[in-house]
């Protein structure tokens, strides 16, 4: 997920990537924690996408005011 392609989303957009990242992100917690998780790499991946987000929303926040 490139930060390029975030910014052309609208606020409510990223709001609902940030859910469905956040509830991946969870799922991922839980496969780590019984050992199902395949992709260790993912957790990472998601944690950086859901800071991404919050970035992008903070700076369209700022923008606005």
């Amino acid at each position: 997920m490139n930060a390029s392609d975030l910014r052309g989303k609208t606020p409510d957009e990223l709001r609902e990537q940030l859910e469905t990242l956040k509830k991946e992100a969870f799922n991922l917690r839980f496969q780590g924690a019984t050992n199902q998780l395949e992709n260790t790499a993912r957790v990472r991946q998601v944690r950086r996408d859901v800071a991404r987000v919050k970035t992008i929303l903070n700076e369209k926040a700022k923008a606005e005011a």
